[in-house]
């Protein structure tokens, strides 16, 4: 391996290949389109992005800066994550001192506020004056996985975008690209197994892959399993029929496997578990009732429940219920 593709090995492939403009987000387009027209006419409003993580919703927010301010746009660009700087005192300091700052060239500058869900309600409070004080020069892009946690008067004051989880076919295509760039051959069945990993995470697509190409071997799906720690999709279904079957012996022991040999934890299996629901030959009633036995399992986990009682309890609800 040359010292250049060495080199491009040694980075972190999410950032290698993030998207620098608008027009190169995957799997968007309504929402690309409409910020394009925010941009076109340099008249941006404050806006909500809100969806699951690994979605493009910074991705679109760095994309804005670029596109507004070229290649000074960090200078005219604030990034804070709230989920680690969650306080009141962040609002008044830090994102009060750089609206205050005075700048030339441009009419106002971007605050991004990632995970703003995490934020206090008397930060978010702070944040709804805050945004009132300057609207005059500073514009809020706001980021949160639960848009229901941030209060309403600041969502009255955002256009707000909702980002979905991103299509196979999506995933697919950028995989697809950076596995060429990198000069990496993924065969088919390995590009399907990136694709169930991730679940519309572009993230973990991506992760995905530069973890299973890490030792330079073709990717396929065994590699993808194997370096993800991810159960794979057909032995979840066998484990749940046999349960389905009575056979909670059978079913327990597959359980055995996933969490002891494999090394899986409890809740990526319950995951996985709830991913599969509809893949069974259940009519609606029976996938409720499974669908319930999944969610209380989930709570109690959750609450700090052991994963491998709670699992195998669940199992056992499902052999008897059936």
């Amino acid at each position: 391996m040359s010292e250049a593709e060495r080199a491009g090995r040694d980075a972190v492939w999410i950032e290698k290949y993030r998207p620098q403009r608008l027009e190169d987000i995957a799997g968007h387009e309504a929402i690309v389109n409409r910020v394009r027209e925010y941009v076109a006419n340099d008249d941006l409003s404050h806006m909500l992005f809100a969806g699951p993580a690994g979605t493009g919703k910074t991705t679109t927010a760095i994309a804005i800066a670029r596109e507004l301010y070229g290649d000074d746009w960090e200078e005219y660009f604030l990034e804070l994550n709230a989920s680690d700087e969650r306080g009141i005192d962040v609002v008044r300091d830090r994102v009060k001192s750089f609206a205050r700052t005075s700048f030339g060239g441009h009419n106002y500058r971007l605050i991004f506020l990632d995970e703003a869900d995490a934020l206090t309600s008397d930060a978010q409070a702070a944040l709804r004056r805050t945004m009132e004080q300057f609207s005059d020069n500073v514009r809020f892009i706001l980021s949160c996985n639960y848009s229901s946690q941030i209060i309403d008067p600041i969502q009255s004051r955002c256009a707000v975008f909702r980002f979905a989880q991103l299509a196979d076919d999506a995933l697919r295509e950028q995989i697809s690209h950076i596995a060429a760039e990198e000069s990496i051959e993924v065969t088919e069945d390995g590009l399907d197994a990136l694709v169930y990993v991730a679940g519309g995470d572009m993230r973990k697509a991506i992760n995905g892959l530069q973890a299973a190409a890490a030792a330079g071997v073709t990717v396929d799906e065994d590699a993808v399993f194997e370096i993800t720690a991810t159960a794979r999709p057909e032995i979840i279904e066998a484990m749940v029929e046999n349960a389905l079957d009575g056979d909670f012996t059978a079913a327990r022991a597959t359980l055995d496997r996933l969490l002891v040999d494999e090394g899986i934890a409890g809740g990526d299996v319950l995951d996985q578990l709830h991913r599969s629901v509809w893949q069974f030959d259940l009519d609606d009633e029976a996938a409720v009732h499974l669908l319930d036995r999944i969610g209380e399992a989930d709570y109690r986990i959750t609450e700090g429940a052991s994963e491998r009682i709670q699992l195998e309890a669940l199992l056992a609800a499902v052999a008897l219920d059936y």
